[in-house]
């Protein structure tokens, strides 16, 4: 009697173990559910709080870039007017067309400015954009007859810097400054050689005949050689009226002038390829008669500074990079 009576027992026990079991294991998820979708929300709270504070902090430092600084420059006084030109001379940066060209304009229109200073510290670069930035100084030096147009020379400036700076009423220089370069370059790589070599064969299918011109895997041929060195010489004459122009009687041409050669700051000065010596402050300060420098230079701001961090930059590298070696160059 009481082993039927134990054995019940047991059997109505396990069923009520196995389902405070269960109700523990469900309490137990949901448990965990809610923390984890409280921790999720949290999360993107903090998220959006940022991204909202990020915003601001944008829209607040895009006004007073853009206006303020607008504003503070219109109220300044009798002052020598400063634009850098720092790097290659190219597309983009400060030695650009896109980036000088305003930055000119805005100097010379300004009634307040006595002289407009271009500082100089470029290798050369591309003939396009330095003719473009030539070509509006004269006719800014034009408009604005009273208003003279001085470069001064930092590091170095050679071919498209120079192309640019023969086009001033004066250029200084430091005695040690590099100064020239007037020629034109087209360089590339030629792999032809190494192919044969290692049993590679170039399958390159063009429509017209010179759609492979400088293809650096196949052979240059005479053909496209000399019309490579005609359009070199073409440009190197464009460069050449340039500086006859910009330098006219200051100019003591020698045999090496137009070849290509660069020299020192002193050299230059005894050539006429420069005036004199000075800085930025000496020639505002003996020169213009003007101490107070204001700085016109287009400096890159917030919104390109965060499309080049998101690679919007990427495509014109990737361009430079097909184009490099068929461009021809001023450097």
């Amino acid at each position: 009697m009481s082993d039927n009576t134990n054995n019940d027992s047991g059997t109505v026990a396990a069923p009520v173990a196995a389902n405070a079991v269960w109700e523990q294991k469900v309490l137990e998820r949901l448990v965990f559910a809610a923390l984890k979708e409280q921790r999720a929300h949290r999360r993107w709270g903090i998220f959006f709080k940022l991204l909202s504070l990020l915003i601001v902090l944008f829209g607040l430092w895009a006004y007073f870039d853009f206006n303020l600084g607008g504003a503070d420059m219109e109220a300044l006084g009798r002052h020598t007017a400063l634009i850098d030109i720092d790097g290659a001379i190219e597309s983009d940066g400060s030695g650009s067309a896109a980036s000088v060209i305003p930055a000119l304009n805005k100097a010379f229109s300004d009634s307040g400015s006595v002289a407009v200073v271009l500082h100089i510290n470029s290798p050369g670069g591309s003939p396009v954009q330095a003719g473009m930035i030539v070509d509006e100084i004269l006719r800014l030096r034009k408009g604005y007859p009273a208003k003279p147009l001085y470069v001064v020379v930092d590091e170095m400036c050679a071919s498209g810097g120079y192309y640019i700076a023969a086009s001033a009423d004066k250029i200084f220089v430091n005695k040690a400054s590099i100064i020239g370069s007037i020629g034109v370059l087209m360089d590339g790589f030629g792999f032809t050689g190494i192919m044969q070599k290692a049993g590679v064969e170039r399958r390159l299918l063009t429509a017209g005949e010179n759609k492979g011109f400088m293809d650096p895997f196949s052979p240059l041929t005479d053909k496209h050689r000399a019309y490579a060195q005609a359009m070199l010489n073409e440009i190197h004459e464009q460069f050449i009226h340039v500086v006859r122009t910009g330098r006219g009687k200051r100019l003591k041409e020698t045999p090496d002038t137009f070849s290509g050669l660069f020299w020192s700051g002193a050299k230059a000065v005894d050539m006429g390829l420069a005036d004199g010596f000075g800085s930025v402050d000496s020639v505002a300060r003996d020169v213009v008669k003007a101490d107070d420098i204001v700085d016109y230079t287009q400096h890159e701001g917030l919104p390109e500074r965060v499309l080049k961090k998101f690679g919007a930059a990427i495509g014109a590298g990737a361009v430079k990079s097909v184009l490099h070696g068929v461009m021809p160059s001023l450097r």
